[in-house]
Order: structure tokens, then sequence, then C-alpha cells
């Protein structure tokens, strides 16, 4: 992988994500729900392109490694948060998904001041998409029982790579990783 300039395509569809969040959440707020579900899905697209290209062209930049997963979790966050200020969402997935993202970007952090990187694993990725669709399901007011099942799914897979990711770093986690 090269570094490259931090203005790159890539960075440029993780901006974009960023910036489309507010607009997912006001279309989302005002009941706009086929307008908020177009661009969630577009920022959901924006999410795998920029991955794609970055890995294709072979290009890493400090911003697309802050900012890529940041976007992700914000994204995913403000969309659930949203629909469960609108009743519309279960209280326990959104419990899950937090407690899961911050509990590993702290490990990540702990890993960071030791020299190590974390990168995300297959899990994390299929938990990324299973957090999307869920919210899309609820989003789009998909039959109850579907809407439900995906919260489930995509409640133990944020869970069970969320233990992952410390299974596999419980060595910084010892007192003798110091």
């Amino acid at each position: 992988m090269k570094r490259a300039h931090s203005l790159n395509l890539p960075n440029k569809l993780t901006l974009l994500r960023i910036l489309m969040i507010p607009l997912c959440v006001l279309f989302l707020l005002t009941h706009q729900y086929i307008i908020a579900a177009v661009l969630f899905i577009t920022a959901c697209i924006t999410d795998f392109l920029d991955g794609y290209i970055a890995r294709r062209q072979g290009i890493v930049t400090n911003f697309g490694i802050f900012a890529d997963p940041v976007a992700d979790k914000i994204l995913v966050l403000s969309m659930m948060i949203t629909l469960l200020y609108m009743d519309m969402f279960p209280w326990w997935a959104v419990l899950i998904v937090s407690a899961r993202e911050l509990a590993v970007d702290g490990l990540r952090l702990v890993a960071a001041e030791r020299g190590v990187v974390i990168p995300a694993g297959s899990l994390g990725k299929l938990k990324t998409n299973a957090q999307y669709a869920s919210v899309l399901s609820w989003t789009l007011s998909a039959p109850a029982l579907l809407s439900m099942a995906l919260a489930i799914l995509m409640s133990a897979l944020t869970a069970i790579s969320g233990i992952q990711y410390f299974y596999q770093a419980r060595h910084l986690l010892s007192d003798g990783a110091e």
C-alpha cells in the first residue's frame, strides 16, 4: 500500500457520507422515509466504494484510516438513535451497538498506544452490513417480523464481533503487555 494525498477519491466518498448523515436524519425526522432511505442507501454505497477503490488503487491515508470507520459508526448510530427517538427501533439494539462500538474503539486506542493496529475483520464488515440492513428495514417499515429478525441478527453479529476483537487482542489488556 502506498500513502496517498488525503483528498483522493476514497476520502472524498467518505466526506460525502459524513455530509449525508444530517440529511438522512432530517428526512427521517420529517417522515420522508423514502428520501431518507435513498440517502442512507447512497451513503452505504459510498462505504463500499471508498474501501473498494482504496484497496484496488492501493492507497492509504491517515484521514481514511480514521474517518472511514468513524463515518460508518456515526451514520448507523445517527439513524438508529433517530429511529429510537421516533419509537421505530428497539432500544436494546441501540444499546448493544453503542456499547460494542465504544468498547472496540477503546480497545483500538489501547492497541494504538502500544503500536498495534487492529484492522477490521470480515465479521466486523458483516456486522456493518447487517446494521445497514436493519436500519433500512425499520426506516422503510418492512414487515415487523423481518425488521425484528434483522435487529436480532444484527445485534448478535455486533456482540459476537466485539467479543472476537477482545479475544484476539486479549494480550493487549494483560499486565504483561506493557
